[in-house]
């Protein structure tokens, strides 16, 4: 019954899981490409400091040096801002132009996540939930056989009770 589960039931709980959660993935590259704009700022100087190492969940490459900068942009209704920022550009020289990402509002942004990147998050959700389903029916399978051996030990040992300290000796009557 436990290989049944294991090799119907949770592959289905794994998709379906996956699929839930890409459906919300989904949403939410619709709603972060709708409410995050690119543009093009103007380096005014840059910030002193070593460049950084930095992994972004939600980008799709593994990792990128960024280097910040103070630099002045446009935001998507016209006004003019400045303010610090993160460049993974490699020219930053005052007067260079870098590419950003900025809200609604023209404030600084994280890069919206893309379609495949939500298709691999959803995917490896999908497999966790697959595999946490393997490990509870696993358990529960171990669980069960380990309590059955409890009480067939309990059983040999009443019936080895009964059966007394001095069976096979001779005259004592078993």
């Amino acid at each position: 019954m436990a290989l049944l589960l294991m090799a119907v039931a949770t592959p289905a709980l794994g998709w379906l899981c996956g699929s839930l959660m890409d459906d919300v993935l989904q949403e939410s590259v619709r709603v972060q490409q709708a409410q995050r704009h690119a543009t093009t700022a103007v380096v005014v100087r840059p910030v002193s400091g070593a460049p950084r190492l930095v992994s972004d969940p939600e980008v799709p490459s593994e990792r990128t040096t960024q280097t910040s900068v103070v630099a002045r942009w446009k935001a998507p209704d016209g006004t003019a801002r400045s303010g610090r920022v993160a460049t993974s550009s490699k020219i930053t020289d005052p007067g260079s132009r870098v590419r950003i990402w900025t809200d609604l509002d023209g404030r600084p942004a994280l890069p919206p996540m893309d379609v495949p990147t939500a298709h691999t998050h959803a995917a490896l959700a999908g497999f966790g939930a697959m595999l946490l389903g393997v490990a509870l029916i696993e358990g529960g399978r171990r669980l069960i056989v380990w309590r059955m051996v409890q009480r067939r030990y309990a059983r040999l040992d009443r019936a080895w009770a009964e059966a007394g300290p001095d069976w096979g000796r001779t005259g004592t009557g078993s």
